[in-house]
């Protein structure tokens, strides 16, 4: 089954050219099921910030029954415990274990409303691969219980088979990622781990480490780029109970208009779709 989205929907930028001008912020999550014609997105402002529960509940009621969120990990879990640059700011294993627990109590509403397509942790370019990394992962697994885990790398030192290998003995499913080729980046790769199949479109600008974030996913995908995906995609989903696609070249709506032309190379039926 494919569920294809994008990562967010709610951008500045995106009024008057994805949404109408006067839509109200808290219409857009229903205009962009209803009128975009997406039945999942990809929740990513939880990753700055832990939110409260009523938060995804107010979402969960917004949407029709067979809506599905996918949502990203809080920073605190995945990247703050391993960044050198906090310095004394750096938070404790503990600390992070914490967030972990507070992080996965306030997805509750989603679980209620049987919503939750699952979790992503998306580990930054400065998180090695080595086994005190996996045993943190599966530290994280363990409190994640129940709920479906989609693991996404940034350094390409976890391109290996014994990445693979360990992903499928633990469940977990792995993010392929298109993102610029850039050293350190990893590569695109279409591996299938667990039930579900995951495909996040960074973008290609290569001036990625560089460029502040609406800079870093600036980028347009062609009709050319898009088409090359399909055979992959179609694979991926063969293999998995369940694939999910996310665009996360927000900036000014291109997300949004290669969702929509990927869908329909995809040969997924859409219903609306007329605002391009």
């Amino acid at each position: 089954m494919l569920k294809l989205g994008t990562s967010g929907f709610s951008y500045p930028d995106w009024k008057g050219s994805i949404y109408p001008q006067k839509l109200q912020p808290k219409n857009a999550l229903k205009y962009y099921e209803q009128e975009l014609g997406f039945d999942c997105v990809e929740i990513n402002s939880t990753y700055y910030n832990l939110v409260p529960p009523n938060v995804f509940k107010n979402m969960a009621e917004k949407t029709e029954k067979d809506f599905e969120f996918v949502v990203k990990a809080y920073r605190g879990i995945t990247h703050n415990l391993f960044d050198d640059r906090l310095k004394n700011k750096k938070p404790t294993k503990e600390q992070a274990i914490n967030d972990c627990d507070k992080f996965i109590r306030s997805l509750n509403p989603l679980r209620e409303a049987n919503k939750l397509g699952c979790v992503l942790l998306q580990f930054p370019v400065f998180f090695p691969a080595t086994n005190q990394s996996k045993d943190y992962i599966l530290e994280c697994k363990e409190h994640f219980y129940d709920i479906p885990l989609a693991i996404e790398f940034r350094n390409k030192e976890w391109v290996a088979p014994e990445t693979f290998e360990f992903l499928r003995k633990n469940n977990l499913g792995y993010c392929a990622v298109d993102e610029p080729k850039l050293e350190r980046l990893m590569p695109t790769m279409y591996d299938v781990t667990s039930d579900i199949a995951y495909l996040r479109f960074h973008g290609r600008n290569t001036n990625w480490f560089n460029a502040p974030t609406k800079e870093r996913y600036d980028y347009l995908y062609s009709d050319t780029e898009l088409k090359e995906f399909v055979p992959h995609i179609k694979e991926m989903d063969k293999k998995a109970k369940k694939t999910y696609l996310f665009f996360n070249n927000c900036t000014n709506g291109q997300s949004v208009k290669n969702a929509i032309t990927m869908k329909k190379y995809l040969g997924v039926k859409t219903e609306r779709h007329t605002l391009f």
